[in-house]
């Protein structure tokens, strides 16, 4: 059995993005998403996360103990029935079940984390109520993460494209083209933040020393295998890792991210690069206790 995490740890991911749309706002005409008051770019922790699932999915396949729970295509309830097929039971008789043993919520739920990766790692609502005993609970998962924002304020742009493809007959019979358009942002760099609770971990899912090594290894690949026209060019370019002595911490998560920071070189008014930001850690505001590492 692997072992469970026994620290906490905090974590800075910069990613950047070229020519591409990094998270589309389905409120905004799938615009990139924007913070209207500040100007300043944002790509949701659900879109990172959904990432994160692809790598270990693809990387993992089919290798017990790494299903991924939330996947394109796939029923919830086809995934929480595994939990009942394992115990014997079907969702009408879970309910005699419950009453002869008191734990047999908790067996369902550690059924689901054992067998599942990102529920292992984030959590999950397993109480869809699509039939009414059908219920796996609720995991809070030891790793959660927040929106990405951009460096600077971001300019998204509206680039109209032209096809030759022709959708209809009767299209075709009055023109050559059909016109079209790609929203865009020319360069940003983004800065997400996360944090990994070593005592959920325990308590709860079972986080482990090697889910933690495939979470850093998935992070630092999410965009390696998930290009495409609409993305454009994306890459993680940095990923800073703060490793607490103890379960519970040495320092307040704040003071190791104001430790992280980012900022333009003198001189550059328009950043269309990576090589156009500096990346600085003051080591002197982070307790001796917490261990910082570069990934990348």
């Amino acid at each position: 059995m692997n072992e469970v995490i026994k620290n906490r740890y905090e974590f800075v991911v910069l990613f950047d993005v070229e020519n591409g749309n990094p998270n589309g706002d389905p409120d905004a005409g799938n615009m990139p998403r924007i913070d209207p008051e500040t100007g300043y770019g944002l790509v949701t922790d659900v879109c990172l996360k959904r990432k994160i699932r692809n790598y270990v999915e693809m990387a993992k396949e089919d290798t017990p103990g790494y299903g991924i729970y939330i996947r394109e295509d796939v029923p919830l309830n086809r995934s929480d029935n595994k939990a009942y097929e394992k115990l014997g039971v079907d969702d009408k008789s879970v309910r005699e079940l419950k009453k002869k043993d008191p734990e047999a919520d908790i067996k369902i739920r550690d059924f689901m984390c054992k067998n599942f990766y990102d529920i292992r790692t984030f959590g999950a609502v397993m109480t869809t109520f699509v039939k009414a005993s059908l219920n796996c609970g609720q995991v809070r998962g030891p790793v959660q993460m927040t929106f990405a924002k951009s460096i600077d304020p971001i300019i998204s742009q509206e680039i109209a494209i032209t096809r030759v493809a022709i959708t209809t007959e009767k299209d075709a019979e009055g023109k050559n083209t059909e016109m079209g358009r790609k929203s865009i942002v020319p360069y940003a760099l983004y800065r997400a933040e996360g944090y990994i609770s070593a005592n959920l971990a325990r308590k709860t899912t079972g986080f482990s020393e090697e889910d933690l090594e495939l979470l850093w290894e998935a992070i630092i690949n999410m965009f390696e295998h998930d290009h495409s026209a609409a993305r454009g060019k994306m890459a993680v370019r940095e990923l800073i890792v703060f490793k607490h002595s103890k379960e519970l911490g040495d320092c307040p998560a704040y003071r190791l991210f104001d430790a992280v920071e980012v900022k333009r070189k003198e001189g550059v008014i328009y950043p269309r690069k990576y090589q156009d930001y500096t990346v600085d850690i003051h080591m002197e505001d982070i307790p001796d206790t917490v261990e910082m590492t570069r990934k990348i």
